[in-house]
Order: structure tokens, then sequence, then C-alpha cells
């Protein structure tokens, strides 16, 4: 999404993500952890009884790219709802050079690798994927301990 075109009305933005993905499911908690302020909502695609229908795509094409749905009604696809989510975080300087024109169809073509592969990669990844679900939730037990928890991001 264009620095200009990144504006009020995106948000709250919904993100339409597979958390039968290892990976997608740890990203979607880390950038849920980091939003709190409610500019960003999540939708499990893979739960039971998900309906695509409301959302204008098919689960076929919510499968092939993660989807976001904007505050005014626009959906945004792949690195561009990453883009979107990443700003809402406060990291969009992270994917700050997946916009830049001669880089944009490098990482869009990177982005659809993942996608399709996310199940494989997700496999090869696991020990890590489980090591920082784990960290994560050991640092949650002890901000909750401590008087620090915050349901919200659970």
């Amino acid at each position: 999404m264009k620095g200009s075109a990144m504006s009020a009305n995106v948000y709250p933005l919904t993100l339409l993500y597979d958390a039968s993905c290892p990976v997608c499911r740890l990203e979607m908690d880390h950038l849920r952890e980091r939003c709190i302020d409610g500019r960003l909502r999540f939708v499990d695609i893979s739960a039971p009884g998900f309906d695509p229908a409301p959302y204008g795509a098919s689960l076929d094409e919510m499968n092939a790219a993660l989807h976001g749905i904007t505050a005014d009604g626009r959906t945004l696809k792949g690195v561009e709802t990453l883009r979107a989510a990443y700003a809402a975080a406060g990291l969009g300087w992270v994917l700050r050079p997946s916009d830049w024109p001669l880089l944009r169809p490098l990482f869009d073509a990177g982005y659809r690798v993942f996608a399709r592969h996310r199940y494989g990669i997700s496999r090869v990844l696991r020990p890590a994927v489980e090591t920082v679900e784990a960290w994560r939730t050991a640092r949650r037990m002890q901000a909750c301990q401590a008087g620090r928890c915050d349901a919200r991001r659970h």
C-alpha cells in the first residue's frame, strides 16, 4: 500500500489468516501482541464453521494469500495486507522495502511461494516455531504473575 494510500479508513483492518499454519499463527500472534489499540482484528479461516461469504472471497482464494478487509470495505491481499498490518503494529518500517518499485515484484513472488508451501515450511521450522511459542507463553505467564496480564493479547 503506497504511503499516502495508508489512511485512517484502513483501520480497523480485519486479517483473514490460516491459524492451522504454524508460521502464520506465530506471525499473527506477534502482530496481536504488538497492536493493542484495536487497529487489527483477527479471523481464523481454518476455524470450524468459518464462512468466507461475508468477506467476498472464496476459501481457496483466502488460502492462496492472506486477505485483509479495510474499515471502508476494500480487500487487500498478500504483502499489501502485511504492510498495512505491520504499520498498525508500529512495525511499518520492517516491510517498507517491499513497497519499493524495484523490490515489490520480488517480495510479491516470495510471498506467493511462501503461501503455496507454508505447511512444508512450517514443518521444517517446527522446532523454531515451538521454541518461540513456548518463550512467548512463559513471558505472558510471568507478566500475569506480576500483575501485568492483558487478556486481549492471548
